[in-house]
Formats: structure tokens, C-alpha cells, sequence
């Protein structure tokens, strides 16, 4: 059995020699005591900045898909609604309950209607229905 060299000394016993000179790092007992810096207040600066950066993209997110929900239900909406005509590109129409209380889309505007209003909407290019606000629904919100 080798001799085993004090816990001080620093031996490399495969290349059989002293190496304390060429460790990147004081190996004596009257060197600088090594510390590793404290990085948490860094960290949790990072952790806050890329959750409050996550959360914005997800609120994003979610206000695209609520967006985009609204679009299908006035789409499914429009079109199990009756119409006899083929709505052109651009053009407003207006939805109303008959009295039966299945909805119907008309070009009549609903000013002269007698029917319940549920809206207008336009048929965009992307053949999607967009509701448009009438000057007398953002009247009524105003008040």
C-alpha cells in the first residue's frame, strides 16, 4: 500500500507528481477562501422579467383566440341563419330573429325593420363575417 499524502499536499498519483503549480486554483491553506457569487437577486430579477414577458405573450394569445372564437360564432351563426341571396364581398347585412326566433340575414336596414335586431356584419375577402358597429349601437354604449 502507498504511502497516502497528507489531505494538504496536492499529489496526482496517475502522472506520479506534485501539481499544486498548475491548478487553476489555490490549493494552500493561506489562500483566499474560494466563494461562489451570489447570483440569486440576478436570478430572480431574470425569473420576474421572463414571466411577466411570458405572460404578455399569453395574454396576447388569449386575446387572438377570443377574438377568433367570436369570428366562428358569428360565422356558424350566419351561416345556419336563412338567406335567399348570395351575399357579395364588402357588403353589410343586417341579422334579425323572425318571429319564430330563427335568425334571417337581410339587406334591410334596421331602421326600417320591425324584426329583432341581432347586428350587422360585413362578408370580408376572406369570406369570414365581421360584426360591424352601427352609429346607433355606439351611441347607446356612450350614454
Amino acid at each position: 500500500m502507498k504511502d497516502k499524502k497528507p489531505d494538504m499536499v496536492v499529489y496526482d498519483e496517475e502522472k506520479e507528481q506534485y501539481n499544486a503549480a498548475f491548478l487553476p486554483y489555490a490549493t494552500s491553506f493561506s489562500a483566499p477562501q474560494i466563494k461562489a457569487p451570489n447570483n440569486g437577486s440576478w436570478k430572480n430579477s431574470q425569473i420576474y422579467k421572463a414571466n411577466k414577458h411570458l405572460k404578455a405573450k399569453y395574454e396576447a394569445l388569449k386575446a387572438e383566440y377570443e377574438e377568433l372564437m367570436k369570428v366562428l360564432e358569428y360565422n356558424e351563426l350566419i351561416t345556419s341563419s336563412k338567406f335567399s341571396f348570395e351575399p357579395l364581398i364588402g357588403e353589410i347585412y343586417h341579422l334579425y330573429n323572425n318571429k319564430n326566433s330563427e335568425p334571417f340575414l337581410s339587406i334591410i336596414n334596421p331602421d326600417t325593420c320591425s324584426f329583432e335586431y341581432l347586428g350587422s356584419f360585413r362578408l370580408t375577402s376572406d369570406y369570414l363575417w365581421e360584426k360591424i358597429e352601427n352609429k346607433s349601437d355606439s351611441l347607446s354604449l356612450n350614454d
